[in-house]
């Protein structure tokens, strides 16, 4: 089960927040605090993977305290709650690491779907985490039927990321599926190295791969602009790319920082390869 960590100055919040995590299975409740700087001990003493924060909380608030937690432990997760609807807090809440935020007054449903989400984030990224680290040797038993439902999965994400139409999408569904046919950790390769298997100009090859790998990331910045809570921006924004990465990019459409976010095509071919995996099991 999930350990979460609920702080809001509202007691009356914390124990809705309680309840529906009970009712719907979601995880347990390790600590609860309705003080910012109790809080924020709470979560030193409990390692939460989920921390269910409201921005304004007395003693210490809740934008500091995700600050402050993601230089020391990246990997907590961090769920804004808030009536406040400045977009500046927003901002600096998705700036310091905060990547799903719900608004008060609580909905239940609202709720759910943002944990479970949080949950199949935590699970992909540590599948990711699990095939870096491994170097596979062996070759697999790669099916025809399971390279074209790999084709098939990997088709329809980049239908939804909108670079189907790019002249690097089946240099990339080709890529993917070599790789996954191979048991190939792509730590453990260059991209010149992997990309020779396909054709005698793998510079050319990478170049059609980032420019479609860059215009994918181009619109899933302007679907977390339009709408933070966007399905396809929470799926993708940070599995196939590097999410700090997506927030420069985002600033970066709104006029608000002369730099751009930049893609990484291993971490971009890694998360493709994930779902797939994921979508055999």
């Amino acid at each position: 089960m999930m350990k979460i960590c609920i702080l809001d100055d509202d007691i009356y919040v914390v124990r809705i927040l309680k309840k529906i995590i009970n009712d719907c299975n979601l995880g347990t409740v390790v600590s609860y605090s309705t003080d910012g700087t109790e809080g924020y001990q709470n979560i030193l003493q409990t390692e939460p993977e989920l921390v269910l924060i409201d921005i304004l909380m007395p003693g210490k608030d809740g934008l500091s305290i995700v600050k402050e937690l993601k230089k020391t432990n990246s990997t907590i997760e961090f769920v804004m709650i808030s009536q406040v609807a400045s977009k500046d807090m927003v901002g600096k809440a998705y700036q310091y690491g905060v990547e799903y935020y719900i608004h008060k007054p609580i909905n239940a449903l609202e709720v759910e779907n943002i944990i479970l989400k949080v949950q199949e984030r935590i699970k992909v990224n540590r599948t990711m985490e699990k095939i870096q680290s491994l170097f596979l040797d062996n070759q697999s038993n790669f099916s025809v039927e399971q390279q074209n439902n790999s084709a098939k999965e990997i088709k329809d994400i980049l239908i939804k990321l909108g670079v189907m139409g790019e002249k690097g999408s089946k240099e990339i569904i080709d890529i993917c599926n070599y790789v996954l046919e191979h048991n190939i950790d792509l730590m453990n390769v260059t991209l010149k190295e992997l990309f020779k298997n396909f054709t005698d100009n793998p510079k050319s090859m990478e170049q059609r791969i980032r420019r479609t790998i860059s215009v994918a990331m181009s619109n899933i910045a302007n679907l977390g602009i339009e709408d933070f809570m966007n399905e396809i921006f929470i799926e993708y924004s940070s599995t196939l790319f590097h999410f700090e990465q997506v927030k420069k990019k985002m600033d970066y459409i709104r006029n608000k920082s002369s730099e751009d976010g930049s893609i990484s095509v291993k971490k971009f071919l890694t998360g493709l390869t994930v779902f797939c995996e994921n979508k055999d099991k």
